[in-house]
């Protein structure tokens, strides 16, 4: 499998994680919060607690995408070793557009198809469990952005000159950057290309003495 083909598999799976984590951290604060008799959020009914726990309006009105349970990273990774996981990822992506309008046709849907080695599959999802992608502190690190950062490297350096329509190297970044002056008013990430490679420079897009974004 060339890295033209390889760099979706991963990247979907990053994405995948990503959006697991931040919905688990939600879930994990709404349990603290509902469980708790001196919060005004408390509910002593557990069947009830449960059902907010399953309300999808409690993770979208937190800007936190919905996570079906079939798409869950934990229902994933405890599957990793069984030959249908490829049918499962699939399933989890589609779930996860149905769910969440503003991703459908987004997120790819072939990790079925009988090309894709399932064991090595298996593997790359123990492998991203490992990493901490969709929590606060590791957004604030901006781990995603450093992960997909490495990756389309990666794939750019490897698809040769091709590599430069989905990757700018850090070098051009900051020349771009500095040309650009981005260093009064707002600066608006108003692609998401631009904002990905923008961002690792955060202190250069802030020049000297800027503390906003």
């Amino acid at each position: 499998m060339d890295a033209a083909e390889y760099k979706h598999v991963v990247l979907g799976l990053i994405f995948l994680k990503y959006i697991s984590d931040a919905f688990e951290e939600r879930r994990v604060s709404l349990e603290t919060e509902l469980g708790n008799p001196k919060s005004e959020w408390y509910v002593a009914e557990p069947q009830a607690r449960y059902q907010t726990l399953e309300d999808r309006d409690e993770y979208q009105a937190a800007n936190v995408f919905w996570v079906p349970k079939v798409a869950r990273w934990s229902t994933l990774q405890a599957n990793a070793k069984q030959p249908s996981i490829g049918k499962q990822i699939d399933e989890a992506m589609v779930a996860i557009e149905r769910d969440n309008p503003s991703l459908k046709g987004v997120l790819p849907k072939d990790y079925a198809r009988p090309a894709l080695d399932k064991t090595r599959l298996g593997e790359l999802i123990d492998l991203i469990g490992t990493i901490g992608l969709g929590d606060r502190e590791n957004r604030s690190k901006d781990i995603l952005g450093r992960v997909y950062e490495y990756f389309l490297s990666q794939f750019a350096s490897a698809e040769g000159k091709k590599g430069g329509q989905f990757y700018t190297p850090r070098c051009v970044v900051r020349v771009l950057v500095e040309m650009i002056e981005p260093f009064k008013g707002r600066v608006v990430r108003s692609v998401l290309r631009f904002g990905r490679d923008v961002c690792p420079e955060r202190e250069v897009c802030r020049g000297p003495g800027r503390t906003d974004r």
